[in-house]
């Protein structure tokens, strides 16, 4: 794999993660919770491998700027920095869901869940989004 690659591959594990945390949601819902479980540990690994492809990419290759015009320029920008500030808090969120679910403090994790999920979300459709803009 080249490094040219990575930017598909992270788009490709954006979608993944974003399937997984929906069936996630849909499995608690239905309350089937060791499949809900399983579920969010997958989508937090994807995401974490994510993290590792994406911060070689930008590491090895730079970053690629967007070459639209007009409105869709302005939309792209809205888009990429709320992708980028939500990235960043999404982090301590998951982290601090998933301690309370492995501590079995039910109340705190859904509080957290309820907050950490519609974020997580974006995060992982608006990279997709952000890839397809770019390439």
């Amino acid at each position: 794999m080249e490094v040219g690659d990575l930017p598909l591959v992270n788009a490709s594990l954006n979608a993944l993660s974003g399937a997984l945390l929906l069936a996630g949601y849909v499995c608690i819902r239905l309350g089937n919770k060791k499949a809900h479980a399983r579920l969010m540990v997958a989508a937090f690994v994807v995401s974490s491998i994510f993290l590792g492809c994406y911060l070689t990419y930008h590491y090895k290759a730079g970053h690629k700027s967007y070459e639209g015009e007009g409105i869709l320029r302005a939309v792209y920008f809205v888009i990429l920095i709320s992708h980028i500030i939500l990235a960043a808090a999404v982090v301590p969120m998951a982290l601090r869901t998933i301690y309370l679910a492995w501590k079995r403090r039910w109340e705190k994790h859904r509080w957290w869940g309820r907050r950490t999920f519609p974020i997580w979300m974006y995060v992982s459709v608006t990279g997709v989004i952000v890839y397809l803009m770019l390439y």
